[in-house]
């Protein structure tokens, strides 16, 4: 069975336990039947990481000491961030890599930028999954009301199935 997946990941707990469970449900039966011989490569199922990054603004930034103020963004600072979010971003994307790696499942990873709710929605009608898959990072009802939540967004708005793998209890206690 060809199933094309895709995983958002972010720096979260609750999105690398999602791509563990992934990983261990829907394809450890795929590798062991490829480990035997039984399965083709046009049989193997393929996971797309998607990781997106905040569009990133060089406007002002705000200085800690002294009266309230916001100061112009020099090129150098508004390079050197950008830059720092895009080693963390290849960071994440290559830790999820190697989870996929670790259990013989084929990958890919993509970086985006923009908003997560729509990129993550516009990504999985772009590449036609067949599933998308979410961690749930547990926000609390006010949390959510005020940030909103981009698994719920993309519950209501993905062009795919989606399933929104929530960790154990016990999971959130142990970070």
């Amino acid at each position: 069975m060809k199933m094309k997946v895709m995983v958002a990941i972010d720096e979260s707990d609750g999105s690398l336990y999602a791509l563990k469970w992934a990983l261990d449900n829907l394809f450890n039966v795929m590798a062991t039947d490829a480990m035997d011989g039984t399965t083709s490569e046009n049989e193997e199922g393929m996971v797309f990481l998607v990781h997106v990054e905040p569009n990133f603004h060089t406007y002002a930034y705000p200085i800690p000491m002294g009266p309230a103020a916001v100061y112009p963004s020099t090129p150098k600072v508004g390079d050197s961030l950008k830059k720092a979010q895009q080693e963390k971003s290849a960071a994440i994307a290559s830790r999820a890599l190697q989870m996929c790696k670790d259990k013989q499942v084929k990958a890919e990873s993509v970086i985006l930028n923009g908003d997560a709710r729509e990129m993550i929605c516009q990504a999985t009608e772009k590449m036609q999954v067949d599933l998308l898959i979410m961690g749930s990072r547990g926000l609390g009802k006010l949390k959510r009301a005020f940030l909103g939540s981009v698994s719920d967004y993309c519950a209501h708005h993905a062009k795919a199935p989606i399933l929104i793998v929530k960790p154990p209890e016990d999971h959130h206690k142990k970070h």
